[in-house]
């Protein structure tokens, strides 16, 4: 597995553009931080309110810089709209593994099948343009609306790792989800398809 963080991928299909996130993008994505603080109840590091933010948008460079993450920014295309941010992170080429997550998209795109848009081309593009062999997700074990729509793409809950991280407002507990890339091929890329359509 080659992820190269230096190149420009963009993903794209008839409902959604994921490109890479830039720093003129902050201007852009603020208004969620400032109207819909509520966004990153559940995030390791918080957006809300635009100091938060911009220490958010900060981290996620910085992490790209050293080669451990990819984040993009979301166009709906439906609404002609920037909808918010995903990413991937602990990307191990040697393993042939990385993580999913840093989601979130403002309310008025939730729950409109935009998520699953996201989800399925950044899982095509994980294993069959960087053959990754494993693609993890992580939550907060409290967030059930994170869970349920990790659940509806297909993943595997593995299991919960107990107050293992440090949270804004003391520990947290995260729970475990795969997809292997054997899943991926026998039935979830084509189950998350017609999802889809």
């Amino acid at each position: 597995m080659i992820f190269d963080t230096t190149q420009t991928y963009t993903l794209e299909n008839d409902r959604v553009l994921l490109r890479p996130l830039g720093t003129d993008d902050i201007a852009l994505l603020l208004p969620f931080s400032t109207q819909e603080p509520e966004l990153w109840n559940y995030s390791l590091v918080s957006g809300s309110g635009e100091e938060n933010f911009r220490s958010y948008m900060d981290f996620a460079f910085e992490k790209w810089k050293m080669g451990d993450s990819y984040p993009f920014i979301v166009f709906d295309k439906k609404t002609q709209r920037y909808a918010g941010s995903t990413r991937f992170y602990d990307i191990q080429p040697y393993h042939k593994t990385l993580q999913l997550g840093y989601t979130w998209y403002g309310k008025e795109f939730q729950g409109t099948g935009l998520n699953k848009h996201c989800k399925y081309l950044m899982l095509e593009f994980a294993f069959e343009t960087l053959n990754a062999e494993r693609v993890e997700f992580r939550a907060d074990a409290n967030n059930a609306r994170s869970i349920a729509a990790m659940k509806s793409i297909g993943c595997t809950v593995e299991g919960i790792l107990r107050n293992n991280c440090t949270a804004p407002e003391g520990r947290r507990s995260s729970i475990v989800l795969s997809i292997l890339k054997e899943e991926w091929y026998n039935n979830i890329k084509q189950e998350l398809q017609n999802k889809l359509t």
